[in-house]
C-alpha cells in the first residue's frame, strides 16, 4: 500500500479520486490549497501526489519546488483543465513526473498512479532544469496531450529523437519546441529537408567541403552539421535519404565528426539530431530501403504526430488561431465574423494535408472574405476537386474552340459555292496557334522566355513562329 496525496479544490474531484485510489488499496490524503498539501506532506509523507495547477492562493506549479523539498522522492503528477505545451513543460522541468489533462479517464489516472509508485520504488522522481519558453503548438485533444507530455520528458535531455507522422503535422515545430525547451536553445537550430537536396551535393551540404574537391568548389565550406555545432540539427523527411548517404549520416552519429568532401581530416561536433520522416521507416528497413542500424540510431526517443483527423476538437481552436494571425498582418481582428455553416463545413470536409492544408484554407478564406463574414464559399475547393475543376473548364474551353473552329469551317466552305478553300487547314492552324501566342505574349508582359516556358516551346522556336505569323511583341 502507497500514500498519495491529492491536491484539488475542488470536492467532487478530490472525493472521486480518494474513492478510486483506496480502492486501489492505497492510503489516501485530500488537500484543498497548496499551503494545505505543504502542511500535509509534513505529516503525512505521500509517496505520489496528484497536484492540480489551478488552486486558490498560490498555483501547484509554483509550489512544485517546496513539494520536491519536502518530499522529495515522490513522483508529482500535474492535473490541468488547461493542457498547452507551456504547461506540459514548466510541470515536467519544476519537478513532475506526469500529468494529467482534465476531465480525465479513471482507468488512466490508476494506471498513471501505479506506474509513478513504481518509479518512486526505483528512485525516479528527479527534479529537472528550468527551461525557456518554446514554440507554440497548439491542441487540447489526447493525441496532442501526448505529444506535448513526450516534448517536455525529452527537451531536458541530449537523445536523438524521430518525429513521424503524416505530412502537415507539425514535425518540424514539434521539432523546433524540443530544442527551444532544451539545454541547447541558445545555440543554432539547423533545418533542412534531405528530400530536397540533390543526390550530387547533400554530402557537401550536411558536411561540408574544401577547396578543390569538385568543379565549383572555389573555397572550403563548412556543412550543416559543423553550421550546427553545440545545437540541433534537424534532417527532414529522412526516409528519403539514399542509402550512400544513410551510410554517412549513420558514421557522423556514431562517431560525432564530419568528414568533408575532398578531406581526410575528420572534425568533432556536438549536435543533437532530431529526424522526421512521413514514411514507415520499420517498414522501409525490413525491405531493405532503408538502414536498419541507422533507424534505431535515429529513434532513440520517438514522438508520433497525430493526424488531423484523430484530433477533431482541436479545428475550430486551430482555426481561430490561424485566423487571428492572419487578420493581425491585415487589420483588427474584430473587423472580422465567422458564420457558423463556415465552421461546420471545416469540420465536414477531410484535410488529408493535415494542419498545413487548413492553415492555407484559413488564409486564403480571410483574404476572399476581404474583412466580410467567412462563409463556407470562401473555403478554396479541396485539391482533388480543384484539379477536376481544372481539367473539366480545359475540356469545356477545347469544347468551346471546337464549335468555333467548325463555325469557321462552315462558314469558309458556304463562301466559296461549297468547296473548301485549298489551304483552309494551314489558315485554320495560322489562326489558332496565332491567338495561342498573342495570349501567352500579353499573360508574360512581352517576355519571350517566360512566353516560351509557358507554351512549353523553345525561345528559338517561340522566335520563328512569331516572325512567320508576322506577330509583334
Amino acid at each position: 500500500m502507497s500514500r498519495i496525496l491529492i491536491v484539488d479544490d475542488e470536492p467532487a474531484i478530490g472525493w472521486s479520486l480518494r474513492e478510486l485510489l483506496a480502492d486501489d488499496g492505497h492510503e489516501v490524503a485530500v488537500a484543498a490549497t497548496a499551503e494545505a498539501a505543504l502542511e500535509t506532506c509534513g505529516t503525512f509523507q505521500p509517496d505520489v501526489i496528484l497536484l492540480d495547477v489551478r488552486l486558490p492562493g498560490r498555483d501547484g506549479i509554483a509550489a512544485l519546488p517546496d513539494l520536491r523539498r519536502i518530499v522529495p522522492e515522490a513522483p508529482i503528477i500535474v492535473m490541468t483543465a488547461f493542457g498547452d505545451l507551456d504547461t506540459a513543460v514548466r510541470a515536467v522541468n519544476a519537478g513532475a513526473r506526469d500529468y494529467l489533462v482534465k476531465p480525465f479517464d479513471l482507468e488512466r489516472v490508476s494506471a498513471v498512479v501505479a506506474r509513478a509508485v513504481a518509479d518512486r520504488a526505483a528512485g525516479a522522481g528527479r527534479a529537472r532544469a528550468p527551461a525557456a519558453p518554446g514554440v507554440e503548438l497548439i491542441g487540447s485533444a489526447p493525441p496532442m496531450q501526448e505529444v506535448f507530455k513526450q516534448i517536455a520528458l525529452v527537451a531536458a535531455t541530449d537523445l536523438s529523437v524521430l518525429i513521424s507522422g503524416e505530412t502537415g503535422t507539425g514535425k518540424e515545430l514539434a521539432a523546433r519546441a524540443i530544442h527551444a525547451h532544451g539545454v541547447r536553445r541558445d545555440r543554432p537550430f539547423i533545418a533542412t529537408s534531405l528530400a530536397a537536396l540533390a543526390a550530387g551535393v547533400a554530402e557537401s551540404e550536411l558536411f561540408g567541403h574544401v577547396r578543390g574537391a569538385f568543379t565549383g568548389a572555389a573555397g572550403d565550406r563548412p556543412g550543416l552539421f559543423e553550421m550546427a555545432d553545440g545545437g540541433t540539427i534537424f534532417l527532414d523527411e529522412v526516409g528519403e535519404a539514399p542509402l550512400e548517404l544513410q551510410v554517412k549520416l549513420l558514421r557522423a552519429l556514431e562517431s560525432r565528426t564530419v568528414t568533408r568532401v575532398g578531406s581526410a581530416e575528420s572534425r568533432p561536433v556536438d549536435v543533437r539530431v532530431i529526424a522526421a520522416t512521413n514514411r514507415d521507416l520499420a517498414e522501409a528497413s525490413a525491405a531493405g530501403r532503408f538502414r536498419e542500424d541507422l533507424y534505431h540510431r535515429l529513434r532513440v526517443f520517438p514522438v508520433e504526430m497525430p493526424a488531423l483527423a484523430d484530433r477533431a476538437e482541436d479545428i475550430e481552436p486551430l482555426v481561430m488561431h490561424f485566423l487571428a494571425r492572419t487578420m493581425g498582418r491585415q487589420r483588427p481582428m474584430g473587423s472580422v465574423a465567422i458564420a457558423p455553416e463556415f465552421l461546420a463545413a471545416i469540420r465536414r470536409r477531410r484535410w488529408p494535408g493535415n494542419v498545413r492544408e487548413l492553415k492555407h484554407a484559413v488564409e486564403y478564406a480571410a483574404v476572399v472574405a476581404r474583412g466580410g463574414t467567412l462563409r463556407p464559399e470562401h473555403l478554396p475547393l479541396p485539391a482533388r476537386q480543384a484539379e477536376a475543376a481544372g481539367r473539366s473548364g480545359l475540356d469545356a474551353a477545347a469544347a468551346a474552340v471546337g464549335g468555333a473552329v467548325r463555325d469557321w469551317s462552315a462558314a469558309a466552305q458556304a463562301a466559296f459555292g461549297g468547296l473548301p478553300e485549298p489551304d483552309l487547314h494551314r489558315r485554320a492552324i495560322d489562326v489558332l496557334e496565332g491567338t495561342l501566342l498573342r495570349e501567352a505574349l500579353a499573360h508574360t508582359g512581352g517576355n519571350r522566355t517566360a512566353a516560351a516556358k509557358l507554351l512549353g516551346l523553345d525561345r528559338a522556336t517561340l522566335r520563328t513562329k512569331l516572325r512567320q505569323l508576322g506577330i509583334d511583341d
